[in-house]
């Protein structure tokens, strides 16, 4: 692997090219990874124009924990129409995060909480280590969830597992949380980013067309109907067939060769 390139930095967030993947460190390891304003506007810096090069993202923590959720220490009062707004900001921040036709993978540890857990629910592949917890602790505080919590950990794990959740404030361990589905793979200590990036270079070796294919089409599939879905599900197979991708995949298949993809 050639040495990392740097793309930016700043206080909260580290951006760095690793060949094809994209990696970004959350870099604020005093205050736990907290969100903030600043670090949602880094997020949505980056994932509005991502390096050209980029075939896929990881997102990892320095210090102990992933993202502890919101930070309470810099939240200032909001009348209803800057607090809709503040939340509305989230959830297009991370719509492009899920939404962006880049595959992105998490590399967990430690808390992941809050705003945290709304964040790494963007991603599409999540690993995590045996230290991770899992918790939605706004109901205890008196608010509640605004960076799309509602819809990206309810639909993985219910909405009455986490009705539970934000009611009692319970923290769900690393065990738990992958037999939920909030984690794709539970490593050992210290070893989610190494995954994360092995599992990311094998993503990133897919045609990218088959990649926004299977990022756009399969969680916007779940939410139709089922003769729509069909559709879709057509469409998407119809572009990604007759693709020079494909003529590619199959001509090394009869040759008996790796494949070799053109971003």
């Amino acid at each position: 692997m050639t040495k990392p390139e740097f793309v930016f930095s700043s206080d909260l967030l580290t951006v760095e090219m690793r060949d094809r993947i994209a990696v970004l460190t959350l870099d604020r390891p005093e205050k736990r990874n907290a969100v903030n304003e600043t670090l949602i506007h880094d997020l949505n810096r980056f994932f509005s124009a991502p390096p050209a090069d980029a075939l896929a993202v990881v997102i990892r923590a320095n210090g102990d924990h992933f993202c502890a959720g919101l930070d309470l220490a810099e939240h200032r009062e909001r009348d209803v129409d800057e607090s809709f707004e503040h939340s509305r900001y989230w959830h297009r921040t991370f719509d492009l995060i899920q939404y962006g036709g880049l595959p992105v993978l998490s590399a967990m540890h430690g808390a992941v909480m809050g705003g945290g857990l709304e964040l790494a629910t963007t991603t599409h592949v999540r690993v995590a280590e045996p230290s991770t917890i899992y918790q939605l602790p706004e109901g205890r505080r008196g608010i509640y969830v605004g960076g799309g919590a509602s819809i990206r950990v309810a639909r993985i794990i219910g909405p009455g597992r986490m009705t539970e959740m934000m009611l009692t404030g319970r923290r769900l361990d690393a065990e738990e949380g992958q037999q939920l589905g909030l984690s794709h793979y539970l490593v050992g200590s210290g070893e989610a980013f190494g995954k994360a990036m092995e599992l990311a270079e094998a993503i990133a070796g897919n045609a990218p067309l088959a990649n926004k294919m299977m990022l756009h089409a399969i969680q916007r599939i779940d939410r139709m109907g089922e003769s729509e879905g069909y559709f879709v599900e057509s469409l998407a197979s119809a572009l990604t067939q007759t693709s020079d991708d494909a003529r590619e995949g199959m001509r090394a298949f009869l040759e008996k060769r790796a494949i070799r993809f053109d971003k």
